[in-house]
């Protein structure tokens, strides 16, 4: 925003932190001193063209004229008075409306949003009676004055009371986007972008115009216009077209910028990741719907947000992110995986020995180390099973070096497990070969999952870890395939045929610390 719009916005929409209360309050004082200087400047451009500009008849007379001018300041002075008055009393059902913090019904919010054409109503009775009646006073002793008049007095009112609107819209913004909720009512019936386009050149180059129209009729009909009055009328109507067009258009533009702005400046924000913008809603118009339409769209990306997350919790953020972009089918494929598989030691016991609340605190603070083991080194857990869980390195993406990881995951969960859930002891086994990775069961609900005999032999291995001191073993395949660095930290134990399998399997360990001459 343009620093030199800064203060003028802050003196149309105050302190951001003010109460409801003030709000309603400063508008209302800002609409009615807005209104008032509005009508008193409404009504010189009317008397500087019908006594100044535009020539009358010659049979006017002087006396006519100061009437007309007595005539028109004492209506206005009077009739400003009464619109004062009745615009508050108009006003006063909505202030309510403004102050509470509850949900607006739609009606209740239709009522919000026309605030500004209930005020214009009022001021467009006003001087459709001032235009009324001052023709009807004249006619009687010059018709071709009364129409003047009339025609001046109406195009001056219909200036005024559309700068009015423009003026009172802008005011009311503060107040009618705390009012309303982040949806438009239905049938709101306020102008929209082409009624306002079509106001601020109705204004700013019909009036002039038509009062160019009007004097050159004067001039044909009235045959003694002179060429000197001819040109200053022409002057002070090019001047009025520049000045009131100017002002007029600028007040359009705004009503549609402004919100435009916004809008802008928050897709700048949620491009940023930042999907907490949000926009205020305080047009009825076509904007105002694309200002809820963006409120609307940037919630639809938080609940995705919010799903995504939740969902790259329940099956691991890769499957998450492959399941949200290319959908999913019931199926697997053939993938090469290392596993781990982690099992606590005498859950039964546990569960016996302890209230639930108890057992289901510890089991968090084992699962958190084991989530984020297994997560700095590349792997996810694929699912837990009570009080075992599986992680996978592999699988649903390719990892490099995945079997190297898995023994470094598993050396480091024996010893955070060990520091950080002393109450707790768990058994850690890990394989490593050719799986089949892939969604099953049902179109209405499936897992991704990983089955093949990594996942049985590293099951079998972690009981077997069970009746060791180091609690941890791994197959001899996966030390085989290991990088150098990480199977210094590895040895073989020997050989065992796990229970499913016919071929023996070759087991390794972690090395334990060299004893040194003070630790015996």
């Amino acid at each position: 925003m343009p620093i030199m719009r800064r203060p003028v916005r802050w003196m149309l929409d105050g302190p951001s932190d003010a109460s409801r209360a003030d709000v309603e309050r400063r508008i209302r004082w800002l609409v009615t001193i807005t209104a008032v200087l509005s009508n008193i400047g409404g009504a010189l451009v009317v008397l500087v063209l019908a006594t100044v500009v535009l020539p009358d008849p010659d049979d006017v007379s002087a006396t006519r004229q100061q009437g007309n001018v007595a005539l028109l300041f004492g209506y206005a002075t009077a009739a400003i008075a009464v619109g004062v008055a009745v615009g508050l009393r108009s006003f006063r059902p909505i202030r309510g409306l403004f102050r509470t913090d509850r949900v607006l019904t739609e009606h209740e919010q239709r009522l919000v949003l026309r605030a500004p054409l209930r005020l214009m109503r009022v001021h467009v009775v006003l001087w459709g009676v001032a235009s009324v009646g001052w023709a009807a006073i004249n006619v009687f002793f010059e018709p071709l004055l009364a129409l003047k008049l009339g025609l001046v007095c109406l195009l001056g009112g219909l200036t005024t009371c559309t700068i009015v609107y423009l003026l009172a819209e802008r005011l009311f913004r503060p107040a009618v986007a705390r009012a309303l909720t982040t949806t438009v009512p239905p049938a709101s019936r306020v102008p929209g972008v082409v009624t306002r386009s079509l106001l601020a050149w109705a204004l700013g180059t019909a009036v002039p115009v038509l009062g160019v129209v009007l004097m050159g009729l004067a001039a044909l009909t009235i045959a003694d216009v002179a060429g000197r009055e001819l040109a200053w009328t022409m002057v002070v109507l090019g001047a009025t077209a520049l000045v009131v067009g100017v002002g007029v258009t600028y007040l359009a533009a705004r009503a549609m910028a402004d919100p435009i702005d916004s809008v802008r400046l928050a897709l700048t924000r949620v491009d940023r990741g930042d999907l907490r913008a949000e926009v205020p809603v305080y047009d009825g118009s076509e904007i105002g719907r694309l200002q809820a339409g963006f409120n609307h769209m940037v919630s639809g990306l938080r609940e995705r947000e919010l799903l995504q997350d939740l969902f790259g919790r329940q099956v691991g953020e890769d499957v998450a992110k492959i399941a949200l972009q290319n959908g999913v089918e019931l199926g697997g494929e053939l993938r090469q995986v290392a596993v781990i598989f982690v099992d606590l030691v005498g859950s039964t016991r546990l569960a016996a020995t302890r209230p639930p609340a108890e057992v289901v605190a510890l089991l968090n603070e084992f699962f958190a180390v084991v989530v984020q083991v297994v997560g700095k080194h590349g792997g996810w857990i694929n699912k837990f099973e009570g009080d075992a869980a599986l992680a996978i390195f592999g699988a649903p993406v390719d990892l490099p070096g995945a079997r190297t990881r898995a023994l470094a995951a598993a050396r480091e969960l024996a010893e955070r497990l060990a520091a950080d859930v002393p109450q707790l002891s768990a058994a850690i086994g890990v394989s490593a070969g050719e799986a089949v990775a892939g969604h099953i069961g049902s179109e209405k609900r499936f897992e991704y999952t990983v089955i093949g005999d990594p996942v049985n032999e590293a099951a079998r291995l972690t009981d077997l870890a069970k009746n060791t001191s180091a609690r941890v073993l791994a197959s001899g395949t996966v030390l085989d395939a290991a990088e150098a660095d990480e199977a210094a930290h590895w040895e073989f134990t020997g050989e065992v045929t796990v229970r499913g399998r016919t071929r023996p399997t070759r087991t390794a360990a972690p090395r334990l610390p060299a004893m040194t001459p003070s630790d015996g």
